[in-house]
């Protein structure tokens, strides 16, 4: 077996719990004129034994990406709300010295803590709040970035790290948030040993509804720590579902499989019956459910995304799904939207609805394909 070291706490005690096999690169979005193959890689995750980071495995060389996206409105709005409130539970923090270490994916508290009379922490300089907004997620190394961040914190500062939910990712059968380029999926469990081998403690933890589900935790030096009931309940929860036991989380396997193979049934069903599908959204996580959906543009003409720099270019990987504007979508009058960004499902169908829609059926891939009401 290939010798592994975890990305969070340099253990050697790692091992193989799922296998999507080779993939398309997540946002390397090619022109739609271009034929392919596109690149794949290998998507694993791992779990460590002793720290139970689940991570990505041993993964090739891949092309750079390239920042097409544009923030959703849920993510700006997001933002805003966890400024006020963190001000707001933290009153001492109030026009304090901040950093935050940023995202790909925005979401970003700088403008609404300068708003707040909060500055800018200087080259070295230790900052009373410490930001991290899906931003770990990006760093292959968890462990040496998690130790950057705690040298940016001053002595009785506050460490904010929001990230996407190992838990949700489980038991929701979100397999298409595995992706490369992500190459961490955290547990509280997880992420409390890491930040306990560089001197901090999670004092208390939010549930959020970003991405399908998120933890907005917070830190302090360890001596500085005073551990909150709410940690207790989502370690509870998380040890319940079983997410640091290899056995279960193999389990992701054969229901990624099964929803896989149940949306690509559906959308058949669907062109059999006549009805036209067309999709919502270009995220990162398309080029997994569609290819391991087997979808193409037999099932799937097209999709449409917000960003103008997607348009004219296509989902990488086998379904070769163009990419177009909105208004396509629109003028189309589709009879299923099939939303790919199911995250912010609510908001595509405010957006689509917002002069009375057209009488689509909006269908969500996951964890089964359903379809929302209106």
């Amino acid at each position: 077996m290939v010798s592994v070291n975890c990305r969070g706490c340099g253990g050697t005690d790692v091992v193989p719990v799922v296998d999507l096999g080779d993939q398309p690169t997540a946002d390397l979005f090619p022109t739609a004129d271009t034929p392919g193959p596109d690149p794949r890689h290998p998507l694993s995750l791992w779990l460590c034994r002793v720290c139970t980071l689940v991570q990505l495995g041993p993964v090739e060389a891949q092309i750079a990406e390239e920042p097409l996206a544009v923030e959703s409105a849920t993510s700006l709005a997001h933002a805003e709300t966890s400024v006020k409130e963190i001000l707001s539970d933290y009153p001492e923090l109030n026009g304090s010295v901040v950093f935050e270490f940023g995202s790909p994916h925005g979401g970003s508290w700088l403008d609404h803590l300068y708003a707040a009379g909060s500055t800018l922490a200087k080259g070295n300089e230790k900052a009373d709040l410490v930001v991290d907004v899906h931003g770990l997620v990006h760093e292959p190394e968890m462990g040496e970035s998690f130790r950057l961040r705690a040298e940016r914190l001053a002595p009785g500062g506050l460490l904010v790290m929001e990230f996407h939910h190992l838990l949700p990712l489980f038991v929701g059968n979100q397999f298409d948030t595995i992706r490369h380029g992500h190459w961490v999926y955290q547990s509280l469990r997880a992420v409390g040993y890491i930040a306990n081998l560089n001197g901090l403690a999670i004092e208390s933890v939010k549930q959020v509804e970003m991405f399908g589900g998120s933890l907005m935790v917070m830190l302090r030096h360890t001596a500085d720590a005073k551990p909150d009931a709410s940690v207790d309940v989502v370690l509870a929860d998380e040890e319940a579902a079983g997410i640091a036991d290899e056995i279960q989380l193999a389990s992701l396997q054969e229901a990624a499989s099964h929803a896989a193979g149940a949306l690509h049934a559906e959308l058949t069903r669907h062109k059999a019956a006549g009805r036209k599908v067309l999709g919502y959204g270009a995220p990162s996580k398309a080029p997994v459910l569609l290819d391991l959906s087997k979808v193409g543009t037999d099932l799937l003409e097209f999709t449409v995304d917000k960003a103008p720099g997607k348009h004219g270019r296509r989902i990488p990987g086998a379904c070769l799904v163009p990419i177009r504007p909105v208004e396509e979508l629109k003028a189309a009058r589709p009879d299923v939207v099939l939303v790919l960004t199911w995250d912010i499902a609510e908001e595509v169908i405010a957006q689509l609805e917002a002069d009375g829609g057209w009488g689509a059926t909006y269908l969500v891939p996951l964890p089964e394909p359903h379809e929302l009401r209106r």
